[in-house]
């Protein structure tokens, strides 16, 4: 009897433990972390790490919902949070989810994933990667420097971590990170992914040159990395490198180096771009569960060049292609109507296609994925 009243409290206990770790309700903070250590800014306006942090709320918030853009035509819709809402009362702590917007977007271009992940129990953190976010002015180094932004993530999880309010609360042992775009090439980068540049720029410079034919193993279509909508009026990729060189010299040497964080322990990458520049040898010694999905329909960072290359090479890797014409900027945030008018290409779904539809399962796919991973542990 005595057994089995101690399985039943136990049993009880693990139900009230697994309930706490699913939230109904989402909180909304902002943070803004400066790193102590030097490091290259990318020409950025600000001089710090601006973040969007969602998490599990008390059960009594009520949430609102969100938007990006002007407040009186928002562009974008970015879920429904309670800003600055308590926690969640949990027996444990959270586990931890850093992720990376794509090459030009923003923290709250994330929102889709982060209120997924926060009523599934995780706390999730994203950051505007300098010079290269909606927020300012883009800049070369924005663009250039792309191995640079797993840095941004790594002193964004020391920030968060030592964070009076949040810190606390998360589980240092359980954090992954996921990504869209250049972000999956980011969170790929914290599992130990390392670049070789020369891949894009000897690409992008056979692609320019108009006397020489693309070789058997090129595809025709194979340009979009040379030429993504984000930098139109920036020159081309070879021009940017150039104008860069004056100034990130330091941070050019280091572009081949290893930016992995042993914290993270699980990737999941959205319609990785930049996959063709990571080293077999990097990738064959990653040993981190990694997850990835991409559009059927995607220009801009399609499965062949990028999803493709990664899963052959890293032990384990899973990768799911989407059917039905799903497109890169399909893993935006969802617009509004004033969005859609505005935006063009950034809106512009086939017309089978419902982002919301695609968003939810992507993030379905995603919480499944870490709770194997991390919640596990």
């Amino acid at each position: 009897m005595r057994r089995r009243i101690l399985a039943l409290a136990l049993m009880g206990l693990f139900t009230i433990e697994a309930r706490a770790q699913t939230s109904a309700h989402v909180g909304l903070a902002t943070r803004v972390f400066h790193p102590t250590q030097t490091r290259n800014w990318r020409g950025a306006e600000h001089k710090e790490l601006r973040c969007t942090i969602w998490y599990p709320a008390i059960s009594t918030a009520i949430e609102t919902k969100q938007t990006i853009g002007p407040p009186d035509a928002p562009l974008f819709e970015a879920g429904s949070a309670v800003p600055d809402a308590q926690f969640e009362p949990a027996l444990r702590k959270f586990p931890l989810v850093l992720l990376s917007h794509g090459s030009g977007g923003s923290a709250e271009q994330m929102a889709w994933l982060g209120t997924a992940l926060a009523r599934a129990g995780y706390i999730a953190i994203a950051v505007d990667h300098p010079g290269n976010n909606s927020r300012e002015p883009y800049t070369a180094e924005g663009f250039v420097l792309w191995w640079e932004r797993a840095t941004d993530l790594s002193e964004v999880l020391d920030g968060v971590l030592a964070d009076a309010e949040i810190g606390p609360h998360i589980d240092p042992e359980r954090v992954g990170s996921a990504g869209f775009s250049i972000g999956g090439y980011t969170a790929m980068e914290l599992a130990g992914a390392q670049t070789d540049v020369s891949i894009l720029y000897d690409l992008c410079r056979e692609r320019t040159d108009s006397s020489q034919k693309p070789d058997k193993g090129a595809k025709d279509a194979d340009t979009a990395a040379c030429h993504i909508p984000e930098m139109r009026n920036m020159g081309s990729p070879h021009q940017m490198l150039q104008a860069v060189r004056k100034t990130s010299g330091e941070s050019l040497a280091r572009s081949g180096d290893s930016f992995q964080d042993p914290r993270v322990k699980a990737v999941f990458a959205i319609a990785p771009a930049m996959g063709m520049t990571f080293t077999d040898d990097s990738l064959r010694a990653i040993r981190l569960p990694v997850e990835m999905v991409v559009g059927n329909a995607d220009p801009i960072a399609p499965a062949r060049d990028n999803d493709d290359w990664i899963r052959m090479n890293v032990r384990g890797a899973r990768e799911t292609i989407l059917p039905g014409g799903v497109m890169h900027y399909t893993f935006l945030d969802t617009c509004t109507p004033e969005g859609k008018t505005r935006l063009g290409t950034y809106c512009a779904d086939n017309a089978s296609v419902s982002r919301d539809a695609v968003h939810a399962k992507v993030a379905d796919m995603a919480v499944k994925f870490f709770d194997k991973s991390l919640k596990s542990h």
